[in-house]
């Protein structure tokens, strides 16, 4: 019988030579017990009590595992299983995850910190897990077949390694990568510095999250897992706005978003009101005398960026992803443009044939907003999202950066509308309107028609 002290003595033993260990059932009762998260919420920061002591961030509709301390090793427990996500109010989706949750908990640690990793699969089929980023024994790496063994449904293994850089990284399966991932199984990993560090700054806030995507047919609820490009759900830690929670901090806040893409396409992340330097990737921190500023960075597939900013503009500022169509819900593909197509009496007669038919898009999509349209079961709305001055005509990947100068150190609560002080909203103008004349080059030819010289031969081209 293995007793408690023979486990420990085994534990203690392992070194990096040593691969990925199943554990065996006698031994279950000394993992540390499985934390298990199911609120969409974002939840604050987890202070450390224990080990070493770091500034934490704060996952974007997520939270950060708890750890226990073993004979000065942070042992974590992830179990991998079915979940349910609500991805915005009115809509869940089936999805694979990690205690709960998709995308999983965050893990934090110091750099320097011994990490124990327990992992028990209770999905229908075996997995492994990767540390994306992380300098480890080769044993550790998670590629199943090349560095271990896959876990099976049932079992629990066990990883163990240093965390031995700082930065930002991400964990997700390398096992069945097509079905695991696109359903939604991965997390996020911070590695704190242990000391000052000359290429990373202290932050008032530090904030996190995962790109991700979804083919979620309309009256469904699991993603389609052979969708390669044409995703309709476009995704912030397994979220879309209006189901996005919002980035609040104090203003003159140094603020640190960290964002890693585990989607099948670029992101070019951007935001309004204030500019940012990229100070970080999976691969390390960048050296000041390499950053410059910008307002939109690219993530590319497989990447982490890490950004900066002093939000000394107070504000609700838009926050999202600069491809159209990943601000949007529940996409279409193969519906027709009909921006000009004269609807006069047709509507009356397909109404004769399909009751409740309405006219969609001849001036465009944004009548849609305002339709109060009936939709499947279980989707949502293309563009919605209520602001102070009416819909703010986006999904997807799409939040906001709330800044305000009354809000608390340390306080994430929603301060709902900015309150905009007097003459500083846009508004209709009243008065005379200047009229407009457009420039000729020539005034002595009409420009009414366009004329086209055909050549004579091809023999200049």
């Amino acid at each position: 019988m293995l007793t408690r002290r023979d486990l420990l003595k085994k534990v203690g033993a392992i070194t990096a030579a040593v691969g990925v260990a199943a554990v065996s059932k006698s031994s279950m009762a000394t993992l540390p017990e499985p934390v298990i998260q199911q609120s969409a919420d974002t939840m604050d920061p987890l202070i450390p009590n224990t080990g070493r002591p770091y500034n934490p961030v704060v996952t974007l509709n997520g939270w950060t595992l708890p750890w226990r301390m073993n004979n000065g090793v942070k042992e974590f427990h992830l179990v991998a299983e079915p979940v349910v996500r609500e991805l915005a109010p009115g809509m869940k989706a089936h999805l694979w995850g990690y205690n709960g949750q998709s995308p999983g908990p965050t893990i934090e640690v110091v750099e320097g910190d011994r990490v124990r990793i327990f992992v028990t699969n209770k999905l229908p089929e075996h997995t492994s897990i990767h540390w994306h980023g992380q300098r480890l024994p080769n044993g550790m790496d998670g590629v199943a077949g090349l560095n271990q063994r896959a876990i099976k449904p049932g079992k629990t293994f066990m990883y163990e390694f240093i965390a031995r850089r700082p930065g930002t990284f991400m964990y997700h399966p390398h096992a069945d990568e097509m079905v695991q991932m696109a359903m939604g199984m991965m997390g996020m990993w911070i590695t704190h510095p242990k000391e000052a560090h000359p290429h990373i700054d202290e932050v008032d806030r530090d904030f996190c999250f995962l790109l991700n995507a979804y083919d979620i047919e309309p009256g469904s609820a699991t993603p389609k897992i052979m969708t390669m490009t044409d995703f309709n759900l476009w995704t912030w830690n397994s979220r879309v706005f209006p189901g996005i929670d919002p980035l609040v901090v104090r203003k003159n806040d140094k603020v640190r978003i960290r964002v890693g893409n585990l989607t099948m396409t670029n992101h070019p992340i951007h935001i309004h009101g204030h500019e940012f330097t990229v100070t970080g990737t999976d691969g390390g921190p960048v050296p000041p005398s390499a950053r410059w500023p910008e307002v939109t960075t690219d993530v590319a597939v497989g990447q982490m960026r890490q950004i900066e900013l002093l939000a000394d503009e107070e504000g609700d500022w838009a926050f999202h992803c600069h491809k159209s169509h990943h601000t949007m819900n529940a996409m279409g593909h193969d519906v027709p443009t009909l921006i000009g197509v004269d609807h006069s009496g047709l509507m009356q007669k397909i109404n004769k044939l399909v009751p409740d038919y309405m006219v969609m898009g001849e001036r465009g999509m944004a009548d849609m907003t305002e339709m109060k349209m009936p939709l499947p079961a279980n989707t949502l709305p293309m563009m919605s999202g209520d602001g102070p001055f009416g819909s703010v005509e986006m999904g997807g990947m799409f939040s906001v950066f709330k800044v305000r100068k009354d809000q608390a150190p340390g306080d994430y609560k929603d301060p709902g509308w900015y309150p905009h002080p007097a003459g500083t909203i846009a508004q209709e103008w009243t008065g005379e309107v200047p009229e407009v004349t457009s420039a000729q080059a020539d005034t002595t030819e009409s420009t009414d028609t366009l004329k086209v010289r055909k050549p004579n031969s091809h023999s200049h081209h």
